[in-house]
């Protein structure tokens, strides 16, 4: 296991570009399956989670080919339906949470998608009814091993139907659209989710022939087609590392400009830093962060009551950005109430947090209450272990801003969400070194 090495306390400067997103990476990806035309894809991330699911489909018979950095192209001619059905499959699909995103488009295309339960982040609950309950609505019929917890669905040729989901889960959404659009007939679903990439999954879909209206709203009507072709396609911006920069701007009082942002798909990310009193400008399609030398204040609601920031499913604050926020959090002035909806274990790294110091009140799995310093007591450095993705990279953030030398362990974590993370910040100035 690998573990960072961070000496805190010094301010970075300079420019930083965000990778192409991860979450956008994992549904497009999975959308190679469906056509056994060539397609080509640009701006993936070199990235743990999405090497992984690079290297299944390279095992399900998937053609890959690296044209150049963050560039590859990708033909699904000659599928090995076999693979799915082996021990490999089970270890491999398990390793990887985006690997439920396979079962629809393989079930739309060869009418039989199998998974192991998958793994990921240790967030607490992540259940998968949406997507089973989306591809039994269109015709498949479903059946689960409780002993070897290995999912299946079958069905000769899908139907088109009007669906209301639970929830709008975001990979729930994106393997029920493409699962529907091979479906026979039109498919309706409402309160589906309209994020950013979710919307780049459906504009993709369309320019390789698919028919699917109310892009970016949460009513998507598909009228299903028999085939689908080749196409290229540019990921959009990762923006929880935009919103990670940011933080780490403000907490370590640096001034950095984050490059070819996307402004226009950040939607509420910006105003919700502006409210713990970060000064975010708009520079063309980057992001400026001057260096905040007199630190900043967190808004009250204008009644004067304390500020919530709370995560909802898009156009609201994303929860992967909770964590960032809560660490920022600590060196404001004022408080502030994070509340964590979606995930119950999400917010217990804050007991790392205030090992360093921090003024935090774990009100319970959801809730918590930060108290800022205002920057007139320093976190305190110490030895962390990562949990998970975004709070591995908050408490990264915590370390870069606190005075001494913290270590970090389990940085595999980070890893699946950040590309080298380590030499990009040094790139700006942190003194944080890799120990293997």
């Amino acid at each position: 296991m690998g573990t960072f090495k961070i000496e805190g306390g010094h301010q970075l400067k300079g420019s930083i570009q965000p990778q192409g997103a991860k979450n956008e990476a994992l549904q497009i990806l999975c959308a190679v399956l469906l056509t056994p035309e060539l397609i080509t894809i640009h701006n993936i991330p070199d990235i743990v989670d999405v090497n992984k699911l690079i290297s299944l489909l390279k095992k399900l018979g998937v053609k890959i080919e690296k044209l150049s950095k963050g560039t590859y192209t990708f033909q699904a001619d000659d599928i090995n339906l076999k693979y799915l059905e082996s021990d490999e499959f089970k270890v491999d699909g398990r390793g990887l949470r985006g690997s439920i995103m396979i079962v629809g488009p393989l079930l739309a295309r060869f009418g039989k998608g199998y998974i192991p339960k998958p793994g990921g982040d240790k967030i607490g609950r992540r259940r998968l009814d949406t997507h089973f309950d989306g591809l039994i609505k269109l015709g498949a019929k479903f059946g689960y091993s409780r002993e070897e917890q290995f999912y299946g669905v079958e069905a000769k040729r899908l139907k088109g139907t009007y669906m209301l989901l639970e929830e709008a889960s975001v990979t729930g959404t994106a393997n029920i659209v493409m699962a529907a659009v091979l479906a026979e007939g039109q498919t309706t679903i409402y309160n589906a989710a309209c994020e950013p990439y979710l919307q780049q999954l459906c504009k993709m879909l369309n320019r390789m022939g698919a028919k699917i209206s109310g892009v970016g709203s949460n009513m998507l009507i598909i009228d299903g087609v028999e085939s689908l072709g080749g196409t290229d396609h540019t990921m959009l911006p990762d923006m929880i590392e935009i919103g990670s920069w940011i933080g780490l701007a403000a907490m370590t009082k640096s001034e950095l400009t984050i490059t070819n942002v996307s402004w226009n798909d950040l939607g509420v990310i910006p105003n919700v830093f502006r409210k713990l009193g970060i000064t975010v400008e708009k520079r063309g399609d980057d992001i400026h962060i001057p260096a905040h030398t007199d630190g900043y204040e967190i808004q009250n609601f204008i009644d004067g009551s304390i500020l919530t920031i709370s995560d909802a499913p898009w156009p609201g604050f994303t929860p992967d950005l909770l964590s960032i926020i809560l660490v920022v959090a600590t060196q404001a002035k004022g408080s502030v109430l994070i509340h964590q909806k979606m995930f119950e274990s999400r917010l217990f790294f804050v007991d790392k947090l205030i090992d360093m110091g921090a003024k935090i009140i774990l009100c319970d799995p959801h809730r918590a209450t930060v108290i800022g310093h205002d920057f007139k007591s320093t976190l305190k450095a110490t030895t962390m272990t990562s949990p998970d993705i975004r709070a591995g990279v908050s408490l990264l953030i915590a370390a870069l801003s606190a005075k001494g030398t913290s270590s970090i362990q389990n940085i595999e974590q980070i890893d699946r969400g950040y590309e080298n993370i380590d030499e990009r910040l040094r790139a700006i100035g942190a003194k944080i070194e890799r120990i293997e």
